[in-house]
């Protein structure tokens, strides 16, 4: 049997075992996925576990999206291009990191039919997966790029591999047309301390957490009159690719593995 996991801290929120366990056995692959708590000092002997072909896949989540990247043998371009991972498989006796959150992301906004080419883009967060999101909006043709964190230098970092976005000072709102959560505040109903209600109404909020369905921040948009989006298509789309990638089988979308979700 096949032994597929996903890595984080926290991880109990994840719904990354009820999608992937979902299509395992609806494709009728002998496999099963778990969650794993994990402290960065474990990471190693989960690579070993991969090496020795006891663990044949892993998706990596919150905070280790970068962390793990030094323990793995090669990075695929996206993955290179972002210094981001979610994604790990042996290939040829090699262990290597991918990032299907690009394509996660990318494939959310069309799904809502989105549009954000020549819009205004300002991210909250400069963690494992606001590279992904950034270079996902650039591909899409966004115009501009705001990223805004509490810690200057984690998003002065992201700037030298993406030197054309705009750094925010925390608490200091740009005009945008879409706003996206890319930190995990939400996932315990905590709440931002940043006056997103007073810039008008109309815009996108898209949260990356999709566990709750509804964090203040998307509750608090539609208030004000702005559209909300949590990331559970992202979600989806993320893990479709990472299926794909240990599977070699593309498994279906349909009404079936939404209701799972909810």
């Amino acid at each position: 049997m096949k032994k597929f996991c996903v890595i984080g801290n926290p991880i109990e929120h994840s719904l990354s075992p009820k999608l992937h366990n979902f299509w395992l056995k609806k494709n009728k692959i002998n496999a099963i996925y778990e969650k794993k708590l994990l402290k960065e000092n474990e990471i190693p002997k989960l690579i070993e576990s991969i090496r020795k072909s006891e663990i044949n896949g892993v998706n990596v989540t919150v905070p280790f999206k970068n962390s793990v990247i030094q323990f793995l043998d090669d990075l695929s371009s996206d993955a290179k291009k972002t210094n981001s991972v979610n994604t790990i498989c042996k290939e040829k006796d090699k262990i290597i990191g991918h990032n299907t959150d690009i394509a996660g992301f990318e494939l959310a906004l069309r799904y809502i039919n989105y549009d954000v080419k020549r819009k205004k883009a300002l991210i909250i967060g400069a963690g494992g997966v606001s590279p992904s999101i950034i270079f996902a909006l650039k591909n899409m043709g966004c115009e501009n790029i705001y990223l805004t964190n509490r810690t200057l230098e984690k998003a002065e970092k992201i700037k030298k591999t993406f030197n054309d976005i705009v750094i925010q000072k925390w608490g200091d709102i740009p005009d945008f047309d879409i706003v996206i959560n890319a930190t995990s505040v939400g996932l315990n109903n905590d709440n931002f301390d940043l006056k997103l209600n007073k810039v008008g109404n109309n815009k996108l909020f898209y949260d990356v957490i999709y566990n709750p369905s509804e964090t203040n921040f998307l509750k608090d948009a539609k208030l004000n009159g702005n559209k909300a989006e949590n990331g559970k298509m992202m979600f989806v789309y993320q893990a479709h690719q990472s299926f794909a990638l240990w599977n070699k089988i593309l498994p279906k979308i349909d009404e079936d593995t939404i209701e799972i979700l909810k």
